[in-house]
């Protein structure tokens, strides 16, 4: 069977341990612990690392107003997009005097994590926020890790503005994660985390669930492109690059049905390759963690692609739509040449935060059912219940529980 699953890090006992130390000072000693390893990890010491409100708008002043504007429409086309995700209450009533439903409540709060330091990933920001705000979260607390020089890069807080954070604090790492869970004197605990980290924040978002919700524990980028003969070569290649550039354990695939595409895309990645400037990490993916399958034709293609349960599927076939509907395990699915993955990553409107290393066979991309949960409404009648209470007693003195049963039969006890 197909796999690019990749032996991805779950953290030396050694990592674990440190994370949960962290997490321990962090709820022992709050804003003290916090300043300590922002300090330790990020070679900054801030006494506060609440992000003001000159701060954003020192921001807004040196982004490029053409940058704000795609910022603003992305995050239109992301808010769009998980509008129409959006779900009801509902109710049924029988007439007998049954009412059954179900009660949609939005979180109360939410923490969202964006790598910071050296990289800026405004994307994230909204990927993570929009969907909450979406489904009607009241209060959202953004954490990134701050750069050398104090503060949040420009195009982060303008996503976090845009997107409506109103609390956003200069801290990463699992002091950011264990301040989420558990609060400090600065920081409001929140009940649910989401985004990416590195190693250490996945461990500590490991570490605090079950105190908190969290989105998932998100595996090394991947992506699959299914091609017929048909194809351009360079264009295949660049969208395979597109990922391989992430990271060293990236996994990028191409499966066709034309040795001669597969020699050309090879060619291309090469030649490519060359000019990029993160071509050692992508040079060392492709090495890695890159294949190229030759199938006997689309169908055994097609079963391939199922088997590899991609984070991103691009399907590049003559009539896509078709091929589409026999995919059955993608986090996300790109059709045709002018739907490049990076179209999804940043403008288009659906969630780039996707289940990977084959979790697309049971997973989701992060949505706005992620941001509200679901509480079950009963109400019996007398009638509905008389018409049931010996079968609900029964049931229950076969699981060996006398108090339920009892507890419906005493309403109909007549002495």
């Amino acid at each position: 069977m197909a796999s690019i699953k990749r032996s991805v890090d779950s953290g030396t006992e050694e990592q674990r341990k440190a994370v949960q130390g962290i997490i321990s000072s962090v709820q022992k000693d709050g804003d003290n612990a916090v300043r300590h390893y922002t300090e330790k990890f990020d070679g900054i010491q801030l006494e506060n690392y609440k992000v003001s409100e000159s701060e954003i708008e020192e921001a807004f002043s040196t982004l490029d107003p053409e940058l704000i504007s795609i910022i603003e429409e992305a995050a239109d086309n992301i808010r769009d997009f998980h509008s129409q995700q959006k779900r009801s209450s509902w109710f049924t009533t029988d007439e007998n005097g049954t009412m059954l439903g179900q009660k949609l409540t939005p979180l109360d709060s939410v923490g969202v994590y964006v790598p910071g330091g050296t990289a800026a990933y405004p994307s994230s920001v909204l990927m993570n926020v929009l969907p909450a705000k979406v489904a009607g979260v009241k209060r959202i607390t953004m954490v990134s890790p701050p750069g050398k020089d104090g503060k949040l890069s420009p195009g982060v807080l303008v996503a976090a503005k845009v997107a409506g954070v109103e609390e956003i604090f200069k801290v990463g790492g699992a002091q950011a994660v264990a301040a989420l869970a558990y609060g400090t004197e600065s920081i409001t605990p929140v009940d649910k985390i989401t985004g990416p980290g590195n190693i250490f924040v996945a461990l500590a978002k490991r570490e605090v669930f079950g105190d908190v919700d969290i989105d998932m524990i998100a595996g090394p980028s991947e992506i699959v492109i299914l091609a017929d003969e048909h194809q351009r070569a360079d264009e295949i290649a660049a969208d395979l690059l597109s990922q391989a550039e992430h990271d060293v354990l990236a996994s990028t695939v191409l499966v066709t049905n034309s040795a001669t595409l597969a020699e050309e895309v090879s060619a291309q990645v090469e030649r490519q390759l060359a000019t990029l400037p993160r071509e050692e990490i992508a040079r060392q993916s492709i090495v890695d963690f890159g294949a190229i399958y030759v199938t006997e034709d689309m169908e055994e293609g097609i079963g391939l692609v199922n088997q590899l349960a991609a984070e991103h599927v691009e399907i590049l076939t003559k009539k896509p739509f078709e091929t589409m509907a026999k995919i059955r395990h993608a986090g996300a699915i790109f059709l045709g040449r002018f739907s490049s993955e990076p179209v999804g990553d940043y403008f288009a409107g659906p969630n780039h935060v996707l289940p990977t290393n084959g979790t697309a066979r049971f997973s989701s991309p992060l949505n706005v059912d992620e941001f509200m949960k679901k509480t079950s409404v009963i109400s019996y009648s007398e009638t509905a219940l008389q018409n049931n209470y010996e079968k609900i007693a029964k049931l229950a003195r076969l699981e060996g529980l006398e108090a339920h049963a009892r507890a419906v039969e005493i309403r109909f006890d007549k002495k």
